[in-house]
């Protein structure tokens, strides 16, 4: 048993049907669009942008989202047990995530940033195909990476720490961490800021080395994708070099 299991985010083991992989795969980006907006929930709320109605509207969406994806991996694994209890956080989301029993619970705005949570262990539960999509030397899927980084980043640090300003200023304050540049205008001041600070610094250096890896990639791309192009012509006027010089010898032969 991996740490993945141990945490509850194993997601659909290889051995598993072909339909539940698929699945699995399928749903990963949908959920990952539900931790974004679990942030962007959060910090509304937090700064009253988003009523009471809406708030409690969003709520029963995001736990119906978890559902969802859990009763449909549960109908489509073949182990079904072993994969509910590698996936035992989902099974505490449903139940404990229940919008019905918030209206009851004495401590309900401890409850809701405790949901935070269940963005890290998203983000975890998809960091293989992460890893798998950004190794592969796309641009466009790591500046996208960074800036959603940024934005959420900026969220969360603007709401942990009073001495950071608002959601503007965290963003700078993330984009000028994670770049590693430092400038020191805006600096976290509370203990929960500086441990936050820590885990984006070592989040940027990892970004900014495969931001770097993939622009360097690019450019050398752009020279051996030319190169193939010359090398391409040049093999189709060697066959047409050929063919015509096959055409001579045929002509030859006849006379």
């Amino acid at each position: 048993m991996n740490a993945a299991h141990l945490l509850g985010i194993a997601g659909v083991g290889e051995h598993e049907r072909a339909s539940a992989r698929h699945w699995g795969r399928r749903l990963e980006w949908p959920m990952v669009g539900v931790a974004l907006w679990i942030v962007l929930q959060w910090y509304l709320e937090e700064t009253g942008a988003m009523s009471h109605a809406v708030a409690r509207i969003a709520d029963w969406l995001v736990w119906l989202a978890f559902l969802l994806e859990t009763l449909l991996l549960v109908a489509l694994v073949q182990r079904k047990r072993a994969y509910l209890i590698s996936n035992w956080l989902n099974l505490l989301i449903i139940t404990a995530g229940f919008p019905w029993f918030w209206q009851f619970a004495p401590l309900i705005g401890l409850l809701r940033s405790v949901r935070l949570v269940l963005v890290l262990a998203l983000l975890l539960r998809m960091s293989k195909s992460a890893r798998k999509l950004l190794s592969q030397h796309k641009l466009g899927t790591t500046l996208i990476v960074a800036f959603f980084t940024m934005l959420l980043s900026g969220i969360i640090i603007s709401r942990i720490d009073p001495s950071i300003g608002d959601v503007w200023d965290g963003m700078w304050w993330a984009w000028v961490t994670m770049a590693t540049v430092g400038y020191g205008d805006v600096v976290p001041h509370t203990g929960a800021g500086r441990l936050f600070a820590s885990l984006v610094v070592l989040f940027g250096v990892v970004l900014i080395s495969l931001l770097t890896a993939n622009l360097a990639a690019f450019f050398i791309g752009s020279d051996v994708e030319k190169i193939e192009q010359e090398e391409k012509e040049a093999d189709r006027l060697l066959k047409e070099i050929s063919a015509r010089l096959e055409r001579i010898e045929r002509l030859l032969e006849k006379q």
